[in-house]
């Protein structure tokens, strides 16, 4: 099998749900359940009307795509990571396209929580679906000081979000790799500090958290249960993957940060291997990232032990990926005569 072009529409379409056009317009088949119970998933103390997502920083605040898709349908809303204070992010070029996938550096540039609170949330609490918040601090503290003010809201759920590559100085001090790294590593490729991170957020809380998990670590089974361990009621992976590309005219990287966060469909066989690790050594429910454009793509992710999954990189190319998702999934349901999605999670016949 050729691989896919980043925009590959063959055999299975982002723009049409995943689903060949040769099995649409199927009448509902027999079953013991309707088709929104189907969909629909449990995560922490949430109940969201089905397992597809928008992750965060490629949807911004959802009033963005607002005149673009109908956000109800979608399963839950991830905000853009909100810090304690203001954050201007990097220095651009920012984005740069890659084969099969998109560079970024961003670098977690946004208005900070209060912003959040007064301008932001009054749209969210409209869209008659589940809103997380995306949070991410250079301290304990400030996760703290996060989790504290938002918890006072009317947000569902929290992403802890330990694990932007795309930033300096957002890591436990004490801890980094050795004296040639700039500055302290993730907390997120730390253990001890992930565990840690999560048991102060939980401790001002009874939100649903879940906890977004780095690839760029040697044995992700071991910061998952880290998260488990600390109270997480969720993890969520992968984030981007460190990594760059250089000019060869100018002899300079293409982004000014040097390097950036990796997504995109390059990066779906590593997130799809770790989904299935982590879902093997831990408890609590997964939710798959990583290169997912249609609803093939989700349904591997199921398999490999996904309870839910977060649409990236392909809200870019079409804004309205994660309803086609949805759309597909529902077809394919049909087509393979279950009674729920729950069915696909973790049957990957090994």
């Amino acid at each position: 099998m050729e691989p896919r072009e980043f925009t590959a529409v063959a055999p299975f379409d982002a723009l049409r749900g995943g689903i060949p056009r040769s099995n649409r317009g199927g009448l509902l088949r027999r079953g013991t359940n309707s088709p929104a119970s189907q969909l629909s998933v449990n995560i922490g103390r949430l109940r969201l009307k089905n397992p597809v997502m928008v992750a965060s920083g490629t949807f911004g605040y959802g009033e963005e795509f607002k005149d673009l898709v109908n956000l109800k349908d979608i399963g839950a809303i991830i905000t853009k990571s909100i810090t304690l204070e203001p954050c201007e992010g990097n220095l651009p070029p920012r984005i740069w396209e890659t084969t099969a996938g998109m560079l970024n550096a961003i670098g977690l540039q946004n208005e900070g929580v209060d912003d959040f609170i007064k301008n932001k949330l009054p749209f969210l609490k409209k869209t008659e679906t589940v809103v997380i918040a995306s949070i991410a601090g250079k301290t304990r503290q400030e996760y703290k000081e996060l989790a504290r003010r938002l918890n006072k809201t009317d947000i569902d759920g929290i992403e802890i979000n330990i694990s932007c590559p795309n930033v300096k100085g957002f890591g436990p001090k004490g801890v980094g790799p050795g004296p040639k790294t700039e500055g302290p590593r993730l907390f997120a490729q730390d253990e001890r500090a992930t565990a840690e991170i999560v048991r102060i957020v939980r401790g001002e809380t009874r939100k649903t958290i879940i906890t977004k998990l780095s690839p760029n670590v040697a044995d992700i089974t071991q910061i998952a249960k880290a998260a488990q361990k600390g109270g997480s009621d969720a993890v969520s992976l992968i984030n981007t993957i460190i990594a760059m590309e250089v000019d060869i005219k100018t002899g300079k990287p293409r982004l000014g940060s040097i390097t950036g966060g990796l997504s995109g469909p390059a990066i779906k066989p590593i997130a799809l291997r770790m989904v299935w690790e982590v879902y093997k050594a831990v408890t609590i429910p997964v939710i798959g990232i990583g290169g997912i454009m249609n609803a093939e793509d989700a349904i591997e992710f199921f398999l490999c032990g996904a309870v839910a999954v977060q649409v990236g990189t392909a809200n870019f190319v079409n804004p309205d990926t994660a309803t086609k998702i949805i759309d597909g999934l529902k077809i394919y349901i049909k087509d393979k005569k279950l009674n729920s999605i729950k069915e696909l999670v973790g049957s990957l016949k090994e």
